[in-house]
């Protein structure tokens, strides 16, 4: 504002007062722009107009045809049918569990079939149905049938169980339930609080003495079913095409709602943003229920007309043997399995694929590079993003270590920015004006998007349960009267635009490339532990990509019975979510509003040479928490200790 300020006075004495030619006035102006600091916008011009450039004509092309579809009332179905109709017998799915090839033809057929079935079973547009089953080609064409009648999905995390998975059959109001047979057991186990309406349908190998009495098998009904398309729904664009369920601040899974905009648009900027090709074919090993697997990878099969490889799960002994078979051009990956496959021993098919192309997020920047040269990988497209934010990133240009950028020369044509935040608290902070205050080149904080509901690339769908909308609202972020939506994470960037993850804020932390809900696993805790106090934290580990789960409990006896405890944790938690680190405490120091206090908590980390009071790990190997002493923590810091 004062350089600003500074040029217009130099241009009206130069022309009115000393009356100079415009000339000299043009070069008086450049040597004060230039001998102010203008030397540094000249410099980030010039290093970042040809990406700016492809990023905006990226944007302007998706933004166009969301606007198109919007208009025509597409839907993801709809879209779908125009792929069929490119090339009905290209290969669309392979599953490698079976080597199970299904051309988009065959997947055409499959979907309508289940969309025909359950109309027939008396769903209509608008119910739900919870989805919970592992990945294969079924998983797909379910959903997409559902979507061809209208009915919601509700992909459920094949981790969760009793409370948990509870949660989100009732949550969602979902009337029927298809479940995986490989899924039964945990199903037995809370079907007898389900609500009797609840049509239950099993798929795979069928053993009725498996599973719940009343379940019918779904692969011979889906066999019998007519294959015409069903009769268009009465959808739109911006209508719900299915729910992937995240965990949150609030404790249990939340379900967050995806229109069939959306999916088009997560599906589309990667697609352009990266220059993927039709004639590309991606190994999908990420879970089906989230949105790096199921939009971001099945996308462009859906959408583009690419061959999408899909795994059970990932085997890093496995993976490159997968890619040279079925001529994979482009992996998916989150940040650990990076680091798995870096900690395999070398192999000769790491030297015989032909994936040009790493697609996900979480690569690390210290392991980037060793990544890319090790496995011969031209192009990292690494990319930010959650299931319902507004305000997703990519890497176009292959920036080492950045998860995307913000043209610093046209910062409002994309409206996010990173906010100044409490390390503390993590509230944002606001200038006397209530507004929040920008945080410059090299100053972490919070990334927020502008929500403009009527615009279908910023609009906020949000939750099912609309009251966990509001934390992750904020108001007056950008301009007095506007909304913003709240990332939760902390990024930082640099002098040119780019930027880089540096942690996740609030009551959840990653690990093993899924969000861990502190609030959930406190309370699954305390309940086992008599009610005790206990805050669950995330505490860095040497080696792992996230944080491990460290939970610190008030007991004046300063232990428990720890083997019975890891083995009831064992069926009330997910794997993932079942705290790592044990610390035991006199007693837990509150708020004044009786909130735990973590930030001590966290620092102190889980040094027993540090702390006095009591340490225990989880031991994979012998499945029980082992007390933490000088030497296994020395174990655990080389990285010999797995985890």
């Amino acid at each position: 504002m004062l350089l600003g300020a500074s040029l217009v006075g130099l241009l009206l004495f130069s022309k009115l007062v000393l009356k100079l030619p415009w000339t000299q006035v043009g070069f008086s102006l450049l040597f004060l722009y230039l001998g102010s600091g203008g030397w540094r916008f000249v410099r980030v011009f010039v290093k970042t107009i040809r990406r700016d450039v492809f990023g905006g004509i990226v944007l302007l092309k998706v933004k166009a045809k969301v606007r198109q579809y919007l208009r025509e009332r597409r839907t993801v179905p709809i879209l779908f049918a125009s792929t069929v109709q490119r090339h009905p017998n290209k290969t669309a799915l392979i599953f490698e569990g079976t080597d199970t090839h299904w051309t988009f033809c065959q997947l055409d057929d499959y979907s309508s079939g289940v969309a025909n079935f359950l109309q027939a079973r008396g769903l209509a547009s608008g119910d739900v149905v919870a989805l919970f089953m592992e990945n294969r080609n079924e998983f797909v064409g379910l959903w997409l049938g559902m979507a061809k009648l209208g009915v919601e999905a509700a992909l459920i995390n094949t981790n969760l169980r009793r409370d948990a998975l509870r949660h989100c059959l009732t949550s969602s109001q979902a009337r029927a339930l298809i479940f995986g047979s490989e899924m039964a057991p945990a199903v037995l186990e809370i079907c007898a609080n389900l609500d009797p309406s609840v049509s239950l349908f099993c798929t795979g190998p069928w053993e009725a003495s498996a599973v719940p009495a009343g379940t019918e098998h779904l692969d011979p009904l889906l066999e019998d079913a007519p294959k015409h398309l069903p009769s268009r729904p009465n959808k739109g664009f911006v209508d719900k095409l299915f729910y992937i369920y995240t965990s949150g601040t609030t404790g249990l899974p939340k379900a967050a709602i995806v229109v069939h905009s959306r999916y088009y648009r997560m599906a589309a900027l990667v697609y352009y943003g990266f220059r993927m090709r039709p004639d590309d074919i991606i190994y999908d090993c990420l879970p089906l229920y989230h949105s790096a697997g199921n939009i971001v990878g099945i996308g462009q099969c859906l959408l583009h007309g690419m061959t999408v490889v899909i795994r059970k799960k990932f085997s890093a002994s496995r993976f490159w043997d997968d890619c040279i078979k079925y001529n994979c051009t482009i992996v998916q990956y989150i940040g650990e399995l990076c680091r798995y496959l870096l900690n395999q021993p070398p192999r000769e098919a790491e030297n015989r694929h032909r994936v040009r192309m790493a697609l996900g997020n979480g690569l690390r920047q210290s392991i980037w590079t060793n990544f890319c040269s090790r496995f011969h990988i031209p192009q990292v497209a690494e990319f930010y993003g959650a299931t319902e934010c507004n305000c997703s990133l990519g890497n176009f240009d292959g920036q080492v270590g950045a998860c995307g950028f913000n043209s610093r020369i046209l910062s409002f044509v994309y409206p996010i920015r990173l906010v100044r935040v409490n390390e503390d608290t993590m509230e944002l902070i606001r200038g006397p004006d209530g507004i929040c205050l920008p945080c410059q080149p090299g100053e972490p904080g919070q990334l927020v998007g502008a929500i403009m509901q009527q615009d279908p690339l910023r609009r906020f769908d949000g939750y099912l349960n609309r009251g966990a909308n509001n934390k992750k609202i904020a108001k007056d972020v950008f301009k007095k009267g506007d909304q913003a939506y709240l990332t939760g994470d902390v990024l930082v960037m640099d002098e040119l635009g780019y930027l880089y993850f540096r942690d996740r804020t609030g009551d959840t932390f990653r690990w093993k490339g899924e969000n861990v809900s502190t609030t959930e696993v406190e309370g699954t805790l305390s309940r086992l532990l008599a009610m005790a106090d206990v805050a669950v934290y995330g505490v860095e580990v040497p080696g792992n990509e996230g944080r491990a789960g460290m939970a610190a409990v008030a007991s004046p006896s300063g232990s428990c019975d720890l083997e019975r405890l890891a083995q009831l944790l064992e069926k009330e938690l997910p794997l993932y979510a079942r705290p790592i680190f044990l610390r035991f405490l006199p007693e837990l120091h509150k708020t004044g509003t009786f909130k735990l206090q973590k930030t001590d908590l966290r620092k102190e980390g889980f040094d027993p040479t540090v702390l006095k009071d009591p340490l225990f790990y989880l031991d994979a190997r012998k499945g029980r928490y082992v007390p933490l002493d000088r030497e296994a923590y020395t174990r655990i810091q080389a990285g010999e200790e797995k985890l």
